[in-house]
């Protein structure tokens, strides 16, 4: 596991924070961390990141234990607020942090890291900018900044915490595209974000976290029953429904079981059925029933979940106070 922790809590004089926090992180893969304002996550990804020291439990990172620097070595990390100083250029950023990322003033003079610093901010959409002050950058270009030093010496694992905060949707999805690009070179990407459309397009897995406690955790299609995949629900948009319909397809069933069920119809023969099914060739020989009873079938496929709907029934469901 890229991420392993038992058992990890960190509060604040007994409030707040976040306790018990069991979770693994598969390596080579976009995790993503949600839960409401409040829930502790910002406390989760700073124990990650070595700059909170729990309270009580373990980690390891990298097969490290947490803190270690032979862990740190090959962990970017992306604060959610953070301010480089406006007299220095994106270049000389990333020169400073490659020295404090272990490298000598030598080294950040070298063609190589002159090389990789250009590579670096191409990544991230900064190259045409690599020589102007910092003081200047809006919020976005500032975001990106944040974005290249966490990849500047190849880490295995980066943690982003709130990355696409300040971007516009344009600057989105380049950071998006950047991150599944990471995924396919290997490298782990923990992801903190209030952006739920980013979470359904990039992640493999994800976590809730409420009023510091862990809710959920696991593949994020699991999580909310089917989103981005099939699940056992099935649906199917029929036209040419009749009264009498609903007693012909139970007979043609015989002693197959789908727990077929119609949610919706109208008067002008429309309607909607739902079956659990196990798999697609259960649905596929629902649909070839439906068209030999004589219906017009305009849609079938998985039922689908949004993330958003997921999040608000987990909210709700621990309705209250959040701890800060």
């Amino acid at each position: 596991m890229m991420i392993d922790t038992a058992e990890l809590t960190k509060t604040f004089h007994g409030r707040g924070g976040c306790r018990g926090i069991t979770l693994q992180v598969p390596e080579g893969c976009i995790f993503g961390l949600l839960g409401p304002n409040g829930a502790g996550k910002s406390t989760f990804v700073k124990m990650l990141a070595g700059l909170h020291r729990p309270d009580s439990g373990r980690a390891t990172i990298l097969g490290q234990p947490l803190g270690r620097p032979e862990a740190r070595r090959k962990l970017g990390y992306l604060p959610e607020l953070f301010r480089y100083p406006d007299w220095l250029t994106p270049a000389e950023v990333l020169r400073f942090h490659g020295r404090l990322g272990g490298l000598r003033a030598s080294d950040t003079r070298t063609p190589a890291f002159r090389s990789r610093v250009r590579d670096t901010l191409e990544k991230v959409g900064l190259s045409d900018v690599a020589d102007r002050r910092v003081g200047g950058f809006s919020k976005g270009m500032q975001q990106r900044l944040g974005l290249a030093v966490a990849l500047l010496l190849d880490p295995e694992l980066v943690i982003l915490d709130e990355p696409a905060s300040a971007l516009d949707p344009v600057g989105r999805y380049e950071i998006r595209s950047l991150l599944k690009r990471l995924r396919d070179q290997g490298v782990t990407v923990f992801l903190n974000t209030h952006l739920l459309e980013d979470v359904e397009d990039l992640c493999d897995e994800a976590a809730f976290l409420h009023k510091g406690e862990l809710l959920a955790a696991g593949p994020l299609r699991t999580l909310i029953g089917g989103a981005g995949g099939s699940g056992p629900n099935w649906r199917f948009r029929l036209g040419g429904w009749l009264p009498e319909t609903w007693d012909e397809l139970n007979s043609d069933l015989g002693v197959q079981s789908f727990r077929l069920r119609l949610a919706e119809q109208n008067d002008a023969g429309d309607a909607l059925l739902t079956a659990c099914v196990t798999d697609p060739e259960q649905a596929g020989y629902l649909c070839s029933l439906f068209v030999r009873s004589g219906l017009t079938l305009f849609e079938s496929g998985p039922e689908r979940y949004s993330l958003e709907a997921w999040f608000l029934r987990m909210t709700e469901s621990r309705h209250g106070g959040d701890p800060k």
